[in-house]
């Protein structure tokens, strides 16, 4: 089957990316290399095509209150403009998918979900209109979507006019913006833990938009550096520390399931839940954790399993997230990572590998 490519698919081709296929698009994996990309998020600028990311719109006087309801997090009790990150799941708890929605008006939010599960999480999000006074939407087709960041992203936005003063656009909010005669979205958010923007837009001025940040100094990154800066600040990645087999519960994300409103989707089944597994951070001074690995306890019993590894950039050692079985998770909190037959002590911790900078 060919892979679908986005509109600034021969953008990368001629800066030499080197491609993959990704949820079924042609997408650039890196440009120079992994860890140039890593370095320029985190200290000055990168622009990475997510172009291939699901948007959809609902509109309509219930606009607000069907979201609420079909996503764990409290949305209806967000400010205007704002952006919240919540798992998307069934009546019996599991996940489908995590997504951002973001309020950008009484009327209208718009629903920005993985690649690898826009036909699914279409289905089950058209499946629950019934009873709302609302339109659904899919137009993935029509937006590109770049996502600018890092410490310079603020900076060269404003200096590009995306952006100015006026939007104040604080963290994980979003705003509809007029901008070189078309009607755009800008968002604080993004998925590296830097400070950064990313923008919804025509695919014709995602074009103009990707040549002016270049010429401004961003560096272009693929889909390997945003890896290990989303591990390097522990995001969690659907398909990875989240899947249809798990509860948010069960990947750490409690914080996400708001029992304190009146409905949604899988409460009765989250409430009555007890986390089967739970979410693991590790790191190696010698060696990198790969997905698949056992995780280990001191006595050489498996007890879980390495869902993201990477050799992380900004600390120059393996780390990697990973899911133990709740009944299993050692009182001693010290763990071993297998890999090639060697059974090796890792360290355990409780934050983040890397803060981030994100304002």
């Amino acid at each position: 089957m060919s892979l679908l490519k986005t509109s600034l698919h021969q953008q990368h081709i001629d800066l030499g990316a080197k491609m993959a296929g990704f949820a079924g698009f042609d997408m650039p994996l890196q440009y120079s290399s992994v860890k140039e990309e890593s370095i320029a998020v985190r200290s000055s600028l990168g622009v990475f095509d997510v172009s291939h990311m699901g948007e959809f719109f609902v509109t309509g006087p219930d606009a607000i209150s069907f979201v609420d309801f079909i996503i764990t997090n409290d949305f209806a009790g967000a400010e205007m403009e704002k952006a919240v990150y919540s798992p998307l799941c069934r009546e019996d708890g599991t996940v489908i998918d995590d997504l951002i929605a973001y309020k950008l008006a009484d009327e209208k939010v718009l629903i920005c979900v993985n690649a690898s599960n826009i036909e699914k999480d279409w289905s089950w999000i058209s499946s629950k209109t019934e009873g709302f006074n609302i339109q659904l939407e899919d137009q993935s087709s029509k937006y590109s979507l770049l996502a600018v960041q890092g410490p310079k992203a603020e900076e060269v936005l404003k200096s590009l006019e995306v952006i100015n003063d006026s939007d104040n656009l604080v963290y994980y909010s979003a705003k509809e913006l007029t901008r070189m005669n078309e009607q755009i979205i800008v968002a604080r958010t993004g998925y590296t833990g830097e400070d950064g923007f990313e923008v919804f837009t025509s695919h014709e001025m995602a074009a103009t938009l990707w040549s002016k940040l270049l010429e401004s100094g961003a560096i272009p990154c693929g889909l390997a550096s945003r890896d290990v800066l989303r591990l390097e600040v522990c995001y969690p990645l659907y398909g990875h520390e989240l899947n249809d087999e798990l509860t948010p519960l069960d990947a750490s994300l409690k914080w996400t399931v708001k029992s304190s409103k009146d409905k949604f989707i899988g409460k009765a089944a989250l409430e009555a839940s007890t986390p089967t597994k739970r979410l693991v951070k590790l790191s190696l001074e010698k060696g990198i954790p790969r997905e698949g690995y056992n995780i280990l306890n001191m006595d050489d019993q498996v007890i879980g399993v390495i869902t993201s590894g990477t050799m992380s950039v900004e600390l120059s050692k393996g780390i990697a997230l990973g899911l133990v079985d709740s009944d299993k998770f050692p009182k001693d909190k010290k763990f071993k990572i297998n890999i090639r037959k060697n059974n090796i002590e890792a360290n355990y911790h409780t934050k983040a590998f890397v803060t981030g900078g994100h304002k």
